[in-house]
């Protein structure tokens, strides 16, 4: 019958334990010493080497050798080996978890050892015990017989009462080393007649995540495979994994933002038989490849992988934006996270490269397909510019026609202005233009004032051709203003996701935005805006936020729009 690696090559002395030296140093000393404590407390992720370990204080304890215990040679150590000494009892505590397992427990500590000097008792997830079985322990553990030794072990350490880790010494174990997995698995290769490469152990001892155990695993399934040589294809192979060349060219079209090409190059990784959450989580990982390389000139510590593929990883960072490779370690840990609970991961996957593909710049395209619409007649309001036509239609005998002509040319400013407020764009337009003549009547005698307020008015609104931008560049400005911004913040993007800019003046810039929460951002984030519209526009202005909508839901009175014409042409404006 064959035996699985991790069995046939468990250590049978200290000295063989990997990666474990801190408690190997405390342990051979007590031993040594005769000083070994009457409990212990194991604790330590999968397959870092707690029973192995338990098993050898039970060899060094009963072995009869005068040399350095345990020897693995003698009569008690190869019973202890084989499960056969009498003095040493594991007990599961999985199954095993009730007060009357810990009862028939308390009545056999008292009975002395058969075989050996000291009774062990090794019980393995001890934290799956029973509060009641816990409160049955304590006396036991606290004051045992002289010749009983208690060993606990445990993976989750939290979950044990604080009267129990009084009781006990406690030793935690470590995650391994990769590259101390890597030799220990090289030595046995050697040994069992394989051709490794060192490729093929990397990527083991990667995917082991510092547990013995599960590297041996993995090896011994690449083994069985048959043949006598294993590189890293066949180790990928049978993870269901892929290697580095596939997260740089994925990563690649991500970045060139290839969404179609990304998606059919996904589809042919997965044809081969890949695990889509397998695949997950090699891809953040490569992100944070990139990531590192990022900051440090020599990764080769740090990050587990062979010179070439280390060099490909460097020059892929170098032509990345921090920024990206930001988005696609959150984006992708967010998609690994719901893909535990689907039982589509695929389909996430995919929505995942559509969202990175497009990144800030194709979400924001979607945005402003929706949002401008109801919005177009307003940011278009200036070709009402005609309306000053208008004035000669309700002619007055008693009043001059020519000295009103002047009001032609504040005219644009005087329509142009109700745009820059949003808000009482399309109310207030009907009134105001009906109000010429009765202007003109009203303010005769201030005609030399009134001449010299709209030229120096419409001074700062020549450059944009006496009138707001059009809709397209201030779409053109806004973007590029968060061009500037995402190298600045890497969460920049999302106020451009839900806002637009709508209107533009010599002190102000208009800004809508959709929903409560995206309004709160975007103040947050004002000084950082305004800045970025300064450096853009060369000029000063403050910024104003409206919800989306509000400009069509606010209704104003004719009276507040008398006013609001009245400030804007520098003259009293009067209805009738």
């Amino acid at each position: 019958m064959y035996t699985a690696l991790y069995r046939v090559y468990r250590p049978e002395v200290f000295d063989e334990i990997l990666g474990q030296e801190h408690i190997v140093r405390i342990l051979k000393n007590q031993i040594a010493s005769d000083s070994t404590s009457h409990a212990y407390l194991f604790c330590g992720t999968r397959g870092t080497g707690k029973t192995t370990t338990a098993r050898l204080l039970a060899k060094g304890l009963n072995c009869l050798s005068d040399g350095e215990r345990p020897c693995g040679q003698c009569s008690a150590c190869q019973a202890i080996r084989d499960g056969s000494f009498l003095d040493v009892i594991e007990i599961d505590a999985a199954s095993n978890r009730g007060i009357d397992d810990i009862r028939s427990l308390r009545e056999s500590v008292n009975y002395p050892p058969s075989m050996g000097r000291r009774k062990v008792y090794i019980i393995d997830e001890v934290h799956m015990l029973t509060p009641e079985s816990f409160n049955a322990l304590l006396k036991t553990l606290e004051e045992p017989p002289e010749y009983v030794t208690f060993i606990l072990a445990t993976t989750e350490v939290q979950k044990l009462p604080a009267t129990i880790l009084s009781r006990c010494i406690r030793l935690d174990f470590k995650r391994v080393p990769e590259r101390t997995i890597m030799r220990g698995m090289q030595k046995i290769c050697e040994d069992i007649g394989i051709d490794v490469t060192e490729d093929a152990l990397r990527v083991i001892a990667a995917n082991a995540d510092g547990s013995v155990r599960d590297g041996l695993s993995i090896l011994d399934q690449c083994i069985s495979g048959g043949g006598t040589r294993v590189d890293a294809s066949d180790v990928l192979e049978f993870l269901g994994a892929s290697g580095e060349e596939v997260f740089a060219e994925l990563t690649d079209l991500v970045c060139r933002r290839k969404t179609a090409e990304a998606i059919e190059f996904l589809a042919g990784v997965l044809a081969d038989g890949k695990d889509v959450r397998q695949l997950i989580r090699d891809w953040i990982n490569h992100y944070r490849n990139l990531l590192i390389t990022k900051f440090i000139r020599e990764p080769e510590g740090v990050i587990n992988l062979s010179a070439e593929n280390i060099d490909r990883i460097r020059a892929q960072s170098s032509v990345m934006e921090l920024a990206d490779i930001n988005r696609g370690i959150l984006e992708l840990s967010k998609t690994m996270n719901d893909a535990r609970w689907s039982t589509q991961p695929r389909i996430l996957l995919e929505l995942c490269i559509v969202t990175l593909c497009q990144g800030a710049g194709g979400l924001n395209a979607a945005v402003q397909m929706k949002a401008p619409e109801p919005e177009r007649p307003r940011a278009k309001a200036a070709p009402r510019q005609e309306r000053p036509a208008r004035p000669p239609e309700p002619p007055k005998p008693s009043e001059p026609a020519k000295p009103a002509e002047p009001e032609k040319t504040s005219q644009p400013a005087k329509t142009a202005a109700p745009e820059k407020n949003s808000e009482s764009a399309k109310t207030s337009e009907p009134e105001v233009t009906a109000e010429p003549a009765g202007t003109a009547k009203a303010e005769e005698p201030a005609k030399p004032e009134q001449a010299a307020e709209p030229a120096g008015y419409a001074e700062p609104e020549q450059p944009s051709g006496a009138s707001e931008p059009a809709e397209q560049d201030l779409i053109r400005l806004w973007d590029e203003v968060f061009a500037d911004g995402e190298s600045e913040k890497g969460s920049f993007y999302l106020i451009r996701m839900s806002s637009m800019l709508i209107s533009m003046d010599d002190d102000t810039f208009t800004v809508e935005v959709n929903g409560l929460l995206n309004r709160k951002h975007t103040e947050k984030n004002r000084r950082l805006l305004e800045d970025l519209m300064e450096k853009r526009t060369g000029r000063r202005r403050s910024m104003r936020v409206v919800s989306a909508g509000e400009g069509e839901k606010k209704e104003i009175s004719a009276e507040e729009a008398a006013d609001r014409a009245s400030e804007i042409i520098g003259a009293r404006v009067n209805i009738e």
